[in-house]
């Protein structure tokens, strides 16, 4: 053995040889020679400080989430990981020995034991695992503008119906209260009602977001907002000791990576805004794992990267540790990334300019190494291997190691469908958020309003159709002489019409009438 051998095993033991509880990521490299007492560690108590996950496709990183989620499992943790393919539920079964990981624990010096993990399975639509929902209020109108795709204006809007609805008691559960929020304040009552306070909102404005709300209903995706909202209670459960594994199952739903991703994160502002201050602990509560991150970060108005960004550095006290996994370290805001200080990085590709840009700036993410040029090693790991520096004890970056990953206990793939059902329906979540809840909302609200205005306009209509009635009613037929003609018709009105006349005759020829003669003694 060399002395540079010699030297390199020294400072990876010295650098990651934690004193509490941690999980083995795997054995230092160096000049392709894997040295297994050359152990690379990650601190249970560090994995609050959160993480990165970095690769080219197919350079091993969903296995590297699984083998952090095993050994979590085993420490007691809860893990919750984003399954986009669907082939993480084999999490549940014992992987097999091949001669591959026979070769690979004789490298590493470590005995492979197969093992399988207590799982749930969720889904959004609710047809691969437990329905997964929350309500429109949970989701708020920041990450509902994501998930929309709405743009600044009508965002702003949306942040309007939501602070007319809080102002008026109205909870938006689902979207049929959404549709009937933008409706009734768009035009008639409901438009003049908020004209003073909140402003005018235009006809063009409101159906755009009726049009993309119901866009998210065409594609089967209307229950994953609503009652029976998922408890994050749900999410820390144990078995026999193990931490449960919760995977999120998008396999039907990955042409709509906006909503996925966005729902995700509305479940770690949930899990912020409601557990309580730990301070550091000895190991992590729960941690996160946000696969496909870059697409949570695209095309991402300002205000909603303050939201992460606010998440992810205050969240660590409250002992949630997350793990982004992404291709490329610059998918990921610089704010965000430098909260990541746990980095396993695995193969990067240069094919073409932005990618040797990319690597460029990857490179100049990582501590200097006395071992590596760390541009030529992250073009040359093999799949499986990683380059990875995470935080001592201390808070401390460990040494830069070139790794060969120890492999995953359980199988590397899905379930036999028999198997998969067998796991979703025998889950008591299954059956706790199969069918959904329609409390009294917005919607219920709005319509018995609409209901009493409606009733008042038709009250007022038939009042002033009574009175215009009893008003034709008093007119006299076609042919029929009115009040005063009949009067002045009648045989007493017409004598008394003579002699005014025959009085007002003789007064004015100066004839006198005999005494006695005539009406008022003329």
């Amino acid at each position: 053995m060399s002395d540079s051998s010699v030297k390199f095993i020294e400072k990876i033991k010295a650098s990651y040889a934690p004193t509490g509880s941690y999980i083995y990521l795997g054995a230092g490299m160096l000049d392709g020679e894997v040295y297994g007492d050359a152990e690379v560690n990650l601190s249970l108590k560090m994995m609050n400080r959160h993480g990165l996950v970095a690769g080219a496709t197919g350079t091993g990183k969903t296995r590297t989430l699984q083998l952090l989620s095993e050994q979590l499992s085993d420490a007691g943790v809860p893990v919750f990981m984003l399954d986009v393919k669907g082939d993480l539920s084999g999490l549940n079964q014992p992987g097999a020995v091949n001669p591959k990981i026979e070769e690979r624990s004789q490298q590493l010096k470590k005995p492979f034991t197969p093992s399988g993990f207590p799982v749930e399975i969720y889904s959004l639509s609710g047809k691969l695992g437990a329905q997964m929902r929350a309500t429109v209020l949970e989701f708020g109108p920041t990450l509902l503008s994501k998930v929309l795709d709405l743009n600044d204006t009508q965002a702003g809007v949306m942040a309007v119906i939501f602070k007319y609805a809080d102002d008026n008691k109205m909870p938006i559960i689902d979207l049929n209260d959404l549709k009937k929020l933008v409706s009734y304040l768009s035009e008639g009552a409901g438009a003049a009602e908020i004209k003073s306070d909140y402003g005018t909102i235009s006809t063009a404005t409101s159906g755009t977001i009726l049009r993309k709300i119901v866009a998210i209903e065409q594609q089967g995706l209307g229950g994953m907002f609503g009652e029976k909202s998922f408890d994050i209670e749900d999410l820390f459960e144990r078995v026999d000791g193990k931490g449960t594994i919760s995977l999120l199952n998008i396999a039907d739903v990955q042409n709509q990576p906006v909503l996925y991703s966005t729902f995700l994160l509305s479940l770690l502002a949930e899990l912020f805004n409601t557990m309580p201050e730990v301070g550091d602990l000895d190991k992590p509560k729960l941690v996160f794992f946000f696969d496909e991150a870059h697409l949570l970060f695209k095309n991402s108005s300002k205000a909603f990267l303050e939201q992460i960004e606010t998440i992810i550095r205050l969240i660590r006290s409250k002992g949630i540790g997350v793990f982004f996994c992404t291709q490329s370290p610059t998918d990921v805001p610089e704010s965000v990334l430098a909260q990541l200080g746990n980095r396993v990085q695995h193969a990067l590709r240069a094919f073409t300019p932005n990618d040797v840009d990319a690597l460029k700036k990857t490179v100049n993410t990582y501590p200097k190494s006395d071992f590596y040029e760390i541009d030529k090693i992250l073009t040359s790991l093999g799949t499986g291997q990683a380059l990875i520096t995470v935080l001592n004890e201390k808070g401390i970056p460990t040494e830069v190691s070139a790794t060969m990953l120890t492999p995953p206990r359980a199988v590397m793939g899905p379930l036999t469908s028999a198997d998969f059902e067998k796991v979703v329906q025998g889950s008591p979540m299954y059956t706790k958020y199969k069918d959904p809840i329609d409390p009294e909302s917005a919607y219920e609200i709005l319509t018995k309003r609409i209901n009493e205005q409606t009733a008042a306009v038709e009250e007022q209509k038939q009042q002033v159709e009574a009175q215009k009635q009893a008003e034709e009613e008093s007119k006299p037929k076609p042919g029929e002489k009115s009040i005063v003609e009949q009067v002045m018709g009648a045989t007493i009105t017409r004598q008394i019409g003579k002699e005014i006349v025959r009085g007002i005759f003789g007064m004015l020829t100066g004839k006198k009438t005999r005494k006695g003669g005539g009406l008022f003694g003329f």
